[in-house]
C-alpha cells in the first residue's frame, strides 16, 4: 500500500508536468503596441535618415568635384608650390611713391696725388765732348774744302766758332771726303746728302765739286738746325742730324 504523501507528491509532480508542457506546447502571444513605442520608432527613423543624408551628401560633392591626382612632384615644384606669395594692394587713386634726390649728396674720396716724376736726365755727353763743348777753331789750309767752306760760313753772318762746329760735324760724317759713299744708307759727299741726288739742286757737278756739296749743305744745316753747332749738339745726342 502506497503512502498517501507520496502519492500526494506524485499527482503535484503530474500536475507541474502537465501545465509546463501546456505552456511550451501554446502559441506565443503577439507583442502588444502602443501609440507611444510607434512615435518613438518613428522619430529614430527620421533622425537616422537626416545623419545619413548631411554627411554622405557633402562627402559625394567632394569627390566628385575633386581634381585628380597629380603626377610625381619634382624638388622645384614642390618649392614653388610652397613659396609664400604676397598681394599687394594699392589705394584707389593712390600714387606711386617718388624718390627725391635733390638732398643727396656724394662724397668721393679723393685719390692721392701721383708722385712727382723725376726729372728726365740729359743724355751724358760723350768724353770727348764735354759740357758744353763747342770744336776750337782751326784756320784752314788754303785752296781746301774746308777753306771753301769757312768763306761760305762767313758769308752767311756765322762767326768762327759756326766754323768749328761744322769742320767736327763733317768729319765725323765724311772726313771732308767729296766722294764718301755709305753702302748702307746710300748717303753720299762732304754733306752725306741722303739721297746724294738731293745736292743736285745746288749744282749739277755735285758728285764731284766740293764747293757744290759744300752750298747745299749749309743750306741744310740752316734750314732744319739753324747753326752748325745746333747741328753739331743734335748729332752729339742723337748720332745723327
Amino acid at each position: 500500500m502506497v503512502p498517501v504523501a507520496t502519492r500526494r507528491m506524485a499527482r503535484t509532480s503530474k500536475r507541474s508536468r502537465t501545465a509546463e508542457h501546456a505552456r511550451r506546447s501554446a502559441p506565443a502571444a503577439a507583442p502588444r503596441w502602443s501609440r507611444r513605442r510607434g512615435v518613438l520608432g518613428t522619430f529614430a527613423a527620421l533622425s537616422v535618415l537626416a545623419f545619413i543624408g548631411a554627411y554622405v551628401g557633402p562627402v559625394g560633392a567632394a569627390l566628385a568635384e575633386a581634381p585628380p591626382a597629380p603626377g610625381p612632384a619634382s624638388v622645384y615644384s614642390t618649392a614653388v608650390l610652397g613659396a609664400q606669395s604676397y598681394a599687394v594692394e594699392r589705394a584707389p587713386g593712390a600714387q606711386p611713391a617718388t624718390l627725391d634726390r635733390g638732398n643727396y649728396t656724394v662724397y668721393v674720396t679723393p685719390k692721392p696725388p701721383p708722385p712727382p716724376l723725376a726729372a728726365a736726365k740729359s743724355p751724358t755727353p760723350k768724353a770727348s765732348s764735354g759740357s758744353g763743348w763747342s770744336p776750337p777753331f782751326v784756320s784752314p789750309d788754303p785752296g781746301t774744302a774746308q777753306a771753301i767752306a769757312y768763306e761760305m760760313v762767313l758769308g752767311r753772318g756765322w762767326g768762327d766758332s759756326e766754323f768749328g762746329c761744322l769742320v767736327a760735324l763733317w768729319n765725323r760724317e765724311s772726313g771732308w771726303r767729296v766722294n764718301a759713299h755709305n753702302a748702307g744708307s746710300g748717303a753720299y759727299g762732304i754733306p752725306q746728302s741722303l739721297p746724294g741726288s738731293k745736292m743736285a739742286s745746288a749744282g749739277a757737278d755735285w758728285e764731284t765739286n766740293p764747293a757744290t756739296q759744300i752750298s747745299w749743305g749749309l743750306g741744310y744745316i740752316g734750314g732744319r738746325y739753324g747753326t752748325p753747332c745746333g747741328a753739331w749738339g743734335h748729332s752729339q745726342s742723337t748720332g745723327w742730324y
